[in-house]
C-alpha cells in the first residue's frame, strides 16, 4: 500500500467538473423529434396507423432525450398531438365504405 506522504495528487486543488454552457441555438438537432412530426402528419392525414405508432414512440424518445425544454417541448408536444389524431382517426373514426357488389 502506497503511504500518504508519498502521494503526488494535490486534493485541494480538484475541482468538480462543470460542463460548459451551449446556447439553445449551438445545440445539435433533435432528429427523433423530427422524424416525429413527420409520422405524425402521414399518420394524421394518409391514415395510417403505422405511422401514427411511430410517431407516438419516436416523440417518447425525444421527450425522454430532450436537452432545452422551451425550444423541443413544442415539437414534442406537436409531434405527439399527431400521433394521437392519427391514432384516433385510424382506430374510432368512420371506417371507409366497401362497395357490394348485388
Amino acid at each position: 500500500m502506497a503511504s500518504q506522504s508519498n502521494d503526488p495528487r494535490q486534493p485541494s486543488a480538484a475541482r468538480p467538473f462543470r460542463p460548459s454552457m451551449i446556447p439553445p441555438q449551438d445545440l445539435p438537432i433533435d432528429y427523433s423529434g423530427f422524424v416525429a412530426v413527420i409520422f405524425g402528419v402521414f399518420g394524421a392525414i394518409f391514415r395510417h396507423k403505422v405511422c401514427s405508432w411511430l410517431a407516438i414512440i419516436f416523440s417518447a424518445q425525444s421527450l425522454a432525450n430532450m436537452r432545452s425544454v422551451e425550444n423541443e417541448l413544442k415539437q414534442t408536444s406537436m409531434a405527439m398531438m399527431f400521433g394521437i389524431m392519427g391514432l384516433v382517426t385510424n382506430y374510432m373514426g368512420v371506417a371507409p365504405r366497401q362497395n357490394q357488389k348485388k
